[in-house]
């Protein structure tokens, strides 16, 4: 019996690690950010930061989002906005809870501070 407790935990661990590695987030790397834009793929690189109280507020938004059959061509970049200096400087990016959406390699829509489950859709889905 705990055996099959046990194989059920383990597989459920890793139907839910699946889920949240095809989600479309992931942590930034320049190299894959590189890539996926010079590719024309939809990126959309989301400053964050773990202080923010209006980057609390969405984070569920963006993992339901994320989440969603409808955007699951755009790969979500998370970026620490207290750690990425450069990339911050490189997109012009001055506050956390910003979105910055790139569609055919190039930047098509931003922004920031926005906690409205339909607005944050509407901006990823520019990506697309």
């Amino acid at each position: 019996m705990i055996n099959r407790i046990g194989k059920f935990f383990a597989g459920a661990c890793l139907l839910l690690a699946f889920g949240i590695a095809s989600a479309g987030e992931r942590p930034f790397d320049q190299r894959a950010f590189d890539r996926l834009k010079s590719e024309g793929k939809p990126v959309v690189v989301y400053f964050h930061a773990t202080w923010c109280p209006t980057c609390k507020i969405q984070q569920p938004i963006v993992d339901r989002l994320t989440a969603s059959p409808a955007l699951k061509e755009v790969t979500l970049f998370e970026a620490d906005y207290d750690k990425e200096a450069a990339l911050k400087r490189s997109l012009n990016v001055t506050q956390q809870s910003t979105f910055v959406v790139f569609k055919n390699g190039h930047e098509v829509a931003r922004s920031t501070g926005e906690t409205s489950e339909p607005a944050i859709k509407s901006t990823l889905e520019k990506a697309l």
